[in-house]
């Protein structure tokens, strides 16, 4: 048992040995985590079945079994059942790339949207729309605009590990770099929507809002195997973050190599939001509200990160879900998690003044 494992246990905690592996299991958190995944497979399935040919709950799941018949297994499985799963897959990629982000800088600001990763997508894929001819013709039916989308958040993502480097990476600083590269890529989005065609500026508008709108399983399944490695590499990095997150000093005397695992963590968190935003393009504050969700409701002093992968489902399908069957008009779904997130990052910028004056 590591040092780090030595320390008293705390109330909800067990110490879990498998072989010559320990570590602590938090109930509560894992309690957060099984009631995320199971409203997030109900609010999927309750989505697979709205629509204009309306299934009840209980024909869509039979249907998800191979049991319903063939109009059901053709609306859930080849319309709706992509569209469904993009957005659950990219909810998880976010909020466990938030979660990262918001550990390793011991910041709740922390996050793609902020750091301007998902602004890097939006320059490769709005230059990808505006320079592939008249309404991006082949590029937006085509996989140009996802893979621009991709290169620009990695390109984004490399920036702001290079630029924030000094002999290791500072969370403070991360965030400082990552707001400027922000603004550089939102600037160079704005001037190639001003030189665009008035078509091609309307395309990028919908695809930088964040849409599922018309997703099949050529988005899903490359999704799917990006997250099945990074997942895994985000959850090997969890239990070097629980001493990161006391400091670099405390991190370095428990005996974490302090420089791999800092630049691990960028990495695989930068991945992650590339991930989705090709996918689905940037949906806004998902990365940047569910771990602090996940965190009051989990308790512990860090965010949660299968808690905040599951929640993040659950917030990106539930907006979805919202958008099709409740508002008068249906909307990206990027439109409703803006409207939830903006106001509490307003709130977290209030709180944070109002601590620095007591």
């Amino acid at each position: 048992m590591t040092a780090a494992a030595q320390r008293v246990r705390q109330p909800g905690e067990t110490v879990v040995r498998v072989g010559p592996v320990s570590g602590r299991v938090r109930w509560r958190a894992v309690g957060v985590a099984a009631g995320a995944a199971v409203a997030a497979v109900l609010l999927a399935a309750v989505s697979m079945g709205r629509g204009d040919f309306p299934i009840g709950l209980a024909d869509v799941l039979r249907t998800l079994a191979g049991l319903g018949d063939e109009t059901q297994e053709l609306v859930v499985w080849q319309l709706r059942a992509p569209r469904v799963v993009v957005g659950a897959l990219v909810g998880v990629a976010l909020g466990v790339a938030g979660a990262l982000f918001q550990t390793f800088a011991r910041n709740p600001l922390a996050s793609p949207d902020v750091l301007g990763i998902s602004q890097g997508a939006s320059a490769g894929a709005v230059a990808a729309i505006v320079l592939g001819g008249p309404a991006g013709s082949g590029l937006v039916a085509g996989a140009g605009v996802p893979l621009a989308a991709l290169v620009g958040a990695l390109t984004t993502g490399l920036l702001l590990l290079l630029l924030a480097w000094r002999r290791g990476l500072d969370g403070y600083r991360l965030v400082l770099v990552g707001i400027a590269l922000w603004a550089v890529a939102s600037a160079l989005v704005d001037w190639m929507l001003t030189r665009a065609a008035v078509q091609d500026a309307a395309s990028a508008y919908v695809w930088i809002t964040g849409s599922l709108n018309a997703r099949t399983w050529s988005e899903a399944v490359p999704l799917l195997v990006a997250l099945a490695v990074l997942l895994p590499a985000a959850l090997a990095c969890g239990r070097a973050l629980g001493a990161v997150q006391f400091g670099d000093d405390t991190a370095r005397g428990l005996g974490v190599r302090l420089v791999p695992i800092q630049a691990s963590v960028v990495l695989v968190a930068v991945g992650l939001t590339a991930a989705a935003v090709a996918a689905a393009g940037p949906i806004a504050y998902v990365a940047l509200v569910v771990p602090q969700v996940a965190v009051r409701l989990a308790g512990g002093p860090r965010p949660p990160l299968v808690a905040s992968g599951l929640l993040g489902a659950v917030l990106v399908v539930g907006a979805d879900l919202l958008t099709r069957t409740v508002l008068p008009q249906a909307l990206p779904v990027g439109v409703l998690t803006a409207a939830v997130g903006a106001p509490y990052l307003l709130w977290l910028l209030v709180r944070g003044r109002r601590r620095s004056t007591l």
